[in-house]
């Protein structure tokens, strides 16, 4: 599955819809630690998370992962939003628990196999 499959799939709300969007989701993955995520988030991860601000974005950028999904009902403020334009950098929302948004990722990605 794709990153623009994802936004297709209309099951998260777009909070920007950013480059790359031929990306491949390899997989979700969850994780709130900013430096655990730095250096374990897979490359194409869909990363999953409650921490919704301009360093969530940085983090995204220092990793080959796909996209982010605000779970929880985490948004970012205005000031992000604007980065995450800057940087092309696709983010979702969703109220969904942490754990069911990232079980979504993975139902998507396997029925679209």
């Amino acid at each position: 599955m794709t990153v623009e499959q994802l936004l297709k799939a209309d099951v998260f709300q777009v909070v920007n819809q950013g480059g790359h969007l031929e990306q491949e989701i390899s997989r979700p993955f969850c994780c709130d630690l900013l430096s655990i995520c730095m250096t374990k988030t897979p490359e194409g991860a869909a990363w999953v998370t409650v921490i919704g601000n301009v360093n969530t974005l940085a983090v995204l950028s220092l990793t080959d992962a796909a996209c982010i999904i605000l779970a929880e009902g985490a948004f970012l403020d205005e000031p992000a939003i604007q980065k995450a334009k800057e940087q092309g950098i696709t983010v979702f929302s969703t109220e969904l628990p942490i754990f069911e948004a990232a079980l979504k990722v993975y139902e998507l990605s396997h029925a679209a196999s």
